[in-house]
């Protein structure tokens, strides 16, 4: 297709999703050309646009891409410089902030929460925002462990930069602003080789507390309508009883959302620390469906039920129909938490003034009831095990290596995408008979397919992902900060007894 054709591809595009309207065609039109460094079509438009459907707009963008690459309008200098000429080109055609608010906050206000975020999500997609494109190519399976079942992703959304794209980045000039990826004022910002652009990104204002915080999606999407919801304020995130009013604050706003906020302090918390936000979405994790296996009560909370999960992680779940009382019931189960030690379960509050002990909080709405799902958290490191105690140990660092975040805690796998590549070329080595150990990538796996092949008459795929599935179950388990043997019980219970006295 031509320059011409594209343009008016994408038009109808942005028509055809009600990004724009029939009245603003020819200004986009316009904008487009202006773009594209054209005086004007070479042959005038016909009076009707091209019929495109919305599958079609990345090949729409890859043309639109080379196009300009070649005719350097943009220094086409790999994955990045293309994502950030063709978010460019998808802020033609998105309406400013105001708009999308007006329209959120009409749809909240006339049709309900759950018809807006409906809405919200969709067009986070049609801008490009959201690329369908590379979500869809995802891996997502579930596994059946003693847990329930897992589940379990390999990530492939997020590009990885080729060596180009990444030594551009490192030559591009530094800037503080914006201060990070979720500051507000993101919203439009062109971008740089260093920071993602984001002239397609539009925002949603709460009030969290009587606070400024604001909706957005996950560019991402790890599940189904992953929001982020952040402060309007660049502030490190931070574990409090104002974090359970926030919390309980937006799933009486979003009663059809989990939300949950990651830990607040290195190794159990989440790839960002420095500015306060959580993550939820429209999905039924894992952890939601776990049973309370050993109920207790709150001698100072009667309208708290409590209990502690069967989950691999130490979870104790709290649920009210009065939320104030569940946001004091928290509240004194994180205080507590905070300054226990119990030497005997390798449980240390602090050690050289560092504090250890958090709690990484989800909220949800529960049969008109409040819940609060609190685990319990712990970053202590030993020489044995230097990036943390309760942290995936060394011998499951194959499949999974980094911090186990919010995510990971509700039963959610995000697995690296290596493992893509690194699952199919296995198979292929067990199945020729090749020594896996000699293979330089492949042998970080080999002690790990000695201990899994006795249980499978092959080793196909389905049966890698299975135990991949397995692996996370054990990765949990890692993270826990009391074991599921009769010890670890025993070490619970004594904490379980410190809070309902």
């Amino acid at each position: 297709m031509t320059i011409y054709e594209n343009i008016l591809r994408l038009t109808s595009y942005a028509l055809n999703n009600s990004l724009i309207c029939k009245e603003d065609v020819i200004y986009t039109e316009n904008k487009l050309l202006e773009l594209f460094r054209l005086d004007g079509f070479e042959e005038a438009p016909g009076s009707e646009l091209p019929q495109v459907k919305s599958q079609d707009l990345e090949n729409i963008l890859q043309e639109m891409l080379d196009y300009a690459g070649q005719n350097n309008i943009f220094e086409d200098s790999g994955i990045a410089s293309r994502d950030l000429f063709d978010t460019k080109i998808m802020g033609q055609l998105v309406p400013p902030p105001s708009d999308v608010q007006d329209i959120f906050n009409t749809l909240y206000q006339e049709a309900g929460p759950q018809a807006a975020t409906d809405w919200y999500y969709k067009f986070s997609q049609d801008t490009d925002y959201i690329r369908r494109y590379r979500v869809c190519k995802d891996l997502k399976w579930k596994t059946k462990t003693e847990y329930g079942d897992l589940d379990i992703t390999i990530n492939l959304s997020k590009p990885e930069k080729d060596p180009k794209a990444i030594a551009a980045a490192r030559n591009a000039k530094q800037s503080g602003y914006p201060a990070c990826l979720l500051c507000k004022e993101n919203e439009g910002y062109a971008g740089r080789l260093n920071h993602a652009a984001r002239q397609n990104h539009r925002i949603i204002p709460l009030k969290l507390n009587g606070e400024d915080w604001y909706l957005q999606y996950s560019p991402y999407v790890y599940y189904n309508e992953h929001c982020i919801v952040f402060d309007s304020k660049h502030e490190p995130m931070k574990i409090s009883k104002e974090s359970f009013i926030r919390l309980l604050d937006f799933v009486k706003l979003f009663p059809h959302y989990t939300i949950g906020s990651n830990a607040d302090i290195p190794i159990v918390g989440g790839s960002i620390l420095t500015h306060n936000h959580f993550q939820g979405g429209k999905y039924t994790f894992p952890m939601e469906v776990a049973p309370v296996e050993s109920e207790f009560k709150m001698k100072k909370f009667p309208q708290v039920q409590a209990g502690i999960v069967k989950w691999p992680m130490s979870v104790i779940r709290i649920t009210s129909k009065d939320s104030q009382e569940l946001i004091e019931a928290a509240d004194h189960i994180l205080q507590k938490w905070r300054t226990y030690t119990d030497k005997e379960a390798y449980i240390f509050a602090q050690s050289d003034g560092e504090i250890h002990n958090t709690i990484t909080p989800i909220a949800r709405m529960k049969d008109d009831k409040y819940q609060l799902d609190l685990v319990l958290r712990n970053n202590i490191t030993t020489p044995e095990h230097p990036l943390g105690l309760y942290h995936p140990h060394a011998n499951l660092h194959h499949i999974k290596k980094e911090n186990i975040g919010l995510i990971e805690v509700m039963g959610l796998a995000v697995l690296p995408s290596r493992l893509k590549k690194e699952l199919a070329d296995l198979e292929i080595a067990i199945k020729e008979g090749k020594d896996i150990r000699k293979d330089e990538i492949l042998s970080k796996h080999a002690d790990w397919v000695e201990q899994i092949k006795t249980k499978h008459s092959q080793l196909d795929q389905k049966a890698l992902q299975e135990e991949v599935g397995i692996v996370f179950s054990k990765v949990l388990e890692d993270a826990g900060v009391y074991k599921r043997n009769q010890e670890g019980k025993e070490a619970f219970q004594r904490f379980v007894n410190l809070i309902i006295a």
